[in-house]
């Protein structure tokens, strides 16, 4: 059931009121008055599931049939790696420029540590797919998955514990503050909480059985999660209460879209990407957010920052698009 949800969110319509001439690799575009957007050329068919950069030169992404890409110039340039598998790949960590992990279906776990260039399979007990993926620091790291899969790694990646997390939803994304705060969220408005590196995990009400595709906070009380169907969840308190905060479909929309990646460069400024390449952006700490803007001709899964000004998102058809926020 996992992969035919994976699939069904992949299986998009692509009409798109722009001109497609406007979706041209190279092409930049006019998201909204202070977002110039840019698509890449990264000459693959393939899904991009997942990208991050360490700065605005290095950067990586990975998606389905094993696909692993990565550029030193901001993505003006991007060079196919071998990953070392052909499973979909759907999550990627860099600790540093040099040290990497990619996750994947079938219990897929790859570490790097020279930059991408060859990849080593991290054999587990598990076979489920896994999502998610995130490192507060160099030897604490958390990797979310299929089933409730939680598996925790206190020791850099050599050694990989599962933990209870008491709950047989699929998890799509975790994050961690730190060695001790983090949250994971996936199918059936599933949302869990740690407070204590994972020893226990605490399911939270999130007012809502959607299912919740990433999580992001901005600090120990401001979070924020983006699910199916315009999804959009808030909390001031550090997930004990969740505000339903779902966008409405808006003047042009004739079918709400998934939201699939959100993230925060300050407390103020935040973004969305999900379906049919639509963006959404707030710089009122989500007091209010931009109508939604097409930014690619095709689905966006994967969305990273590097600073306050540049990021990038992946998605269908190799589809890399570079942002740049005015001031």
């Amino acid at each position: 059931m996992v992969a035919e949800h994976v699939r069904g969110v992949m299986r998009t319509v692509l009409c798109i009121c722009l001109s497609v001439v406007l979706f041209m690799p190279g092409v930049a575009l006019s998201a909204e008055p202070s977002v110039l957007a840019t698509l890449q050329k990264t000459n693959t068919p393939m899904t991009l599931m997942a990208v991050q950069f360490k700065d605005a030169k290095l950067g990586w992404a990975v998606g389905s049939g094993g696909a692993l890409f990565s550029t030193a110039d901001g993505g003006k340039k991007w060079k196919k790696q071998t990953s070392g598998t052909s499973a979909l790949l759907t999550g990627i960590y860099f600790i540093d420029q040099k040290t990497g992990w990619v996750t994947g279906a079938a219990g897929t776990l790859r570490r790097s540590v020279n930059g991408g260039e060859s990849w080593t399979g991290h054999p587990l007990e598990t076979q489920q797919p896994l999502y998610g993926i995130h490192f507060p620091s160099a030897t604490d790291g958390w990797v979310v998955g299929g089933g409730g899969t939680i598996l925790h790694t206190a020791d850099g990646g050599a050694h990989w514990v599962e933990q209870a997390s008491g709950t047989s939803a699929a998890l799509y994304a975790v994050q961690f503050l730190d060695a001790q705060r983090g949250t994971a969220v996936g199918a059936l408005g599933t949302v869990l909480a740690t407070r204590d590196g994972g020893r226990t995990w605490v399911p939270q009400v999130s007012q809502g059985a959607v299912t919740l595709f990433d999580v992001f906070f901005t600090d120990e009380s401001t979070g924020w999660a983006v699910g199916n169907a315009g999804a959009l969840f808030q909390t001031n308190d550090g997930g004990a209460k969740w505000m339903d905060r779902t966008l409405p479909c808006g003047k042009t929309c004739t079918k709400v879209i998934d939201l699939l990646k959100v993230r925060f460069t300050s407390p103020q400024e935040g973004w969305i990407v999900g379906e049919r390449g639509m963006m959404y952006r707030t710089t009122d700490a989500g007091y209010s957010w931009s109508d939604g803007t097409p930014i690619a001709p095709v689905s966006l899964f994967g969305l990273t920052f590097s600073d306050a000004t540049h990021g990038w998102a992946s998605g269908e058809n190799g589809t890399v698009v570079h942002l740049q926020a005015g001031k």
